[in-house]
């Protein structure tokens, strides 16, 4: 296994509390997990019925809640981390602390679940996506969206981008644990979610801005490939 800053192991827990200063400055060391919250909840319609909820895996600081005002839903985070978890309660989630292969949840509680970038922390993928299904509730939506295990993948998302700004932190991530794109899919089947898959990536135009100082915000447009991030979103099967 990698190892940052030469003594400690990738993907170490730790980090979120000791960077828990960084999660909501627009330009700090979680800077592009805005963009991808923004892209992610650009992906949830607002909720058709009173008391809609939506799940929240992964959920960090909260930094989907301000993308999902007005859209209709309670929205529960859960995440391990308690230092983020005060940050997302103190923006409106209502956090749980639990894992996510094995959510505190009640079967079928979700009308949405969403689980940005928290599969490529996971060393057991199929608990966790078969926890997220499980809370699902028949017709309810699957939106996710996290890194694809491939070379080109390691190398866009370790060597290149933990030397970038804007980029994940040194050793934020194991590039062991990023997902197979083809068994993710077979594992929402499994829960009963057709998932649909589509390669992102920041904007060219509004990442030379944000790198200049110029703009806080920088869109995730489509990209050709899945190959290295990836958005996937699907519906539960009714039953």
């Amino acid at each position: 296994m990698g190892v940052a800053g030469g003594t400690r192991v990738r993907n170490d827990p730790a980090q979120y509390d000791e960077l828990s200063g960084q999660w909501w400055l627009p330009r700090g060391d979680f800077a592009m997990l805005h963009w991808l919250a923004a892209a992610r909840a650009a992906l949830v319609p607002p909720a058709t019925r009173p008391g809609a909820v939506l799940v929240d895996l992964g959920c960090g600081a909260g930094l989907l809640a301000p993308h999902l005002a007005g859209k209709g839903y309670r929205h529960v985070g859960v995440d391990l981390t308690r230092s983020a978890l005060a940050l997302a309660a103190a923006h409106g989630v209502e956090a749980v602390r639990g894992d996510v292969t094995r959510v505190p949840l009640a079967d079928g509680v979700a009308d949405v679940v969403c689980a940005g970038e928290i599969l490529e922390h996971v060393a057991d993928h199929d608990a966790a996506v078969a926890e997220a299904c499980r809370v699902l509730r028949p017709g309810g939506l699957l939106v996710l969206d996290t890194l694809a295990a491939t070379a080109l993948s390691r190398f866009v998302s370790i060597t290149l981008a933990e030397r970038l700004p804007g980029g994940p932190p040194r050793g934020l991530h194991d590039p062991a644990l990023f997902v197979d794109r083809a068994r993710l899919v077979r594992s929402c089947a499994r829960g009963g979610v057709e998932l649909a898959l589509r390669g992102i990536r920041p904007s060219a135009v509004d990442l030379a801005r944000w790198l200049a100082g110029r703009c806080d915000d920088v869109r995730m447009v489509p990209a050709p490939t899945t190959a290295v991030l990836f958005q996937a979103a699907g519906r539960k099967r009714s039953a």
